[in-house]
């Protein structure tokens, strides 16, 4: 008897601003294929990374829970109960469970309830990507022979030919694994790319599209000055600082290209998908997202762990199984990466477990109750400073730095951007009061010391990244 239920492809990105998608209509980048899926899916325009870098937003991912719920609340990896993730409940339930590409999980090369894995992931002897690459060309071929940093803002176009490019490989090495994969039962792939992170080195075709188009200047805020550094020559990893008019082109060029060509691998793999035998493409559920965003000098930060739109702001879009009775098209509801999970559990048919705080956003689709707010959160990062909490709605932002105190509020509808902050406007206080006191009973019901449930607390002395109790040993 043939198991009719569907496949499912996580497709995911590293670093993808959630503005810098054909959908979002706020840039010039190109995704059609992606676009294309509001058809048979659904859009979700105020999308949030809930912990917005790579280790903690991949861990809510797979346990389906926000932050703190998951055990970290900044930049730490380690194991988890593999019984109740993602791969486990699906394999639990009879699928095949299978990851191909960019990871940074810890330990590197454990499973984590995948039955296959075939890992991009930058370091010596745990790489396949890199093994296959040198495998190819010799042992002096390098992903970053090119001379651009995996944490950098220097930008070119790949070094090498297209089909080496990581993103080709990933999508190849989804494609072997699916067509090797058990025929008598449904598959999960988890297709990661680390794409648009840095480097930003499409291939040449892309970085053509948009080296010589006007993609406008990072807005820049009534606040940020403090982030120039003016006359400090920024270093190639700069968390801050103004690279100055030409490297933030070329910056952006670079980022864009990258998307756009993740968006052409991804419809190269949906119709590679029907090539391969015995695999019902179209009763295949799909999910697009990404775990944060990138500043791209907006406000002259860099990189990630921000509260601002493009460190916390995410792509996500989801496009149902043929026959699936769903809403279709854009929706305004704030999400987070811990609704992955129970969003493809849900479509498929899958019992999740209880553990999971996140719901799937077919039922936000469908006009069932719905939370009013995103919260997210980052330990300090690249300075003690930068540690924050924020929440949004997608209309209004209220950020705290835990640190400093200091206190942030962006009417979102106004100011996309994020240019004005208006937390000591009069008019503004008493949403701002509102937003307040809402973080202060959100972190008033944990067990960490940010709130008594009447005030915020800072910690001048900083913090980790790791839940008080909840560290592996």
């Amino acid at each position: 008897m043939s198991d009719e239920r569907p496949n499912i492809i996580l497709f995911t990105t590293d670093q993808h601003r959630g503005d810098w998608i054909g959908l979002a209509g706020e840039s010039v980048v190109e995704t059609p294929n992606l676009d294309a899926w509001v058809n048979d899916g659904l859009y979700f325009r105020n999308a949030y990374s809930e912990i917005p870098s790579t280790t903690g937003a991949r861990r809510m991912l797979h346990l389906g829970q926000g932050s703190y719920d998951c055990g970290v609340i900044g930049y730490a990896g380690g194991p988890w109960d593999e019984e109740i993730s993602l791969p486990g409940v699906l394999a639990k339930a009879g699928y095949h469970c299978l990851n191909a590409g960019w990871r940074n999980m810890h330990p590197r090369r454990k499973l984590f309830g995948y039955h296959h894995a075939i890992i991009h992931d930058l370091r010596p002897g745990v790489d396949d990507y890199m093994e296959w690459l040198e495998r190819e060309l010799g042992p002096r071929a390098h992903e970053r022979g090119h001379g651009s940093d995996a944490n950098g803002w220097l930008a070119r176009p790949w070094h090498l030919e297209e089909r080496y490019h990581p993103t080709v490989w990933t999508v190849d090495t989804a494609l072997e694994m699916i067509q090797k994969r058990d025929p008598t039962r449904p598959f999960f792939m988890w297709c990661s790319h680390l794409r648009p992170h840095s480097p930003y080195d499409p291939p040449q075709f892309y970085w053509d599209m948009y080296i010589d188009q006007d993609l406008g200047e990072p807005p820049i805020g009534d606040w940020a000055q403090r982030h120039r550094n003016e006359g400090v020559p920024p270093v190639r990893t700069a968390w801050q600082g103004d690279l100055g008019p030409k490297a933030t082109h070329r910056c952006r060029a670079g980022y864009m290209g990258c998307i756009t060509q993740i968006d052409y691998e991804m419809g190269r793999m949906e119709e590679m998908l029907r090539r391969i035998d015995g695999v019902d493409a179209d009763n295949t559920v799909w999910l697009f997202a990404s775990d944060h965003g990138d500043m791209m000098g907006d406000h002259y930060l860099h990189r990630k762990s921000y509260a601002y739109e493009g460190s916390a702001r995410i792509p996500f879009v989801v496009r149902y199984p043929k026959g699936y009775d769903g809403p279709t098209g854009e929706f305004e509801h704030p999400v987070g990466i811990q609704d992955i999970m129970p969003t493809l559990l849900d479509i498929a048919g899958v019992q999740g477990p209880d553990t999971m705080t996140g719901e799937s956003v077919v039922k936000a689709a469908r006009g069932e109750d719905w939370r009013e707010f995103i919260h997210g959160e980052h330990s300090p990062c690249y300075h003690p400073t930068n540690a924050m909490q924020y929440l949004t709605d997608g209309k209004e932002k209220f950020i705290w730095f835990p640190v400093t105190g200091q206190e942030q509020f962006f009417d979102l509808q106004a100011d996309p951007h994020e240019t004005r902050d208006l937390i000591d406007d009069p008019s503004a206080q008493d949403r701002v009061n509102l937003w307040r006191r809402r973080l202060i009973e959100r972190l008033g019901a944990r067990d960490d010391g940010f709130s008594d449930g009447e005030r915020l607390i800072t910690k001048p002395d900083g913090y980790g990244p790791w839940v008080e109790g909840r560290k592996p040993e």
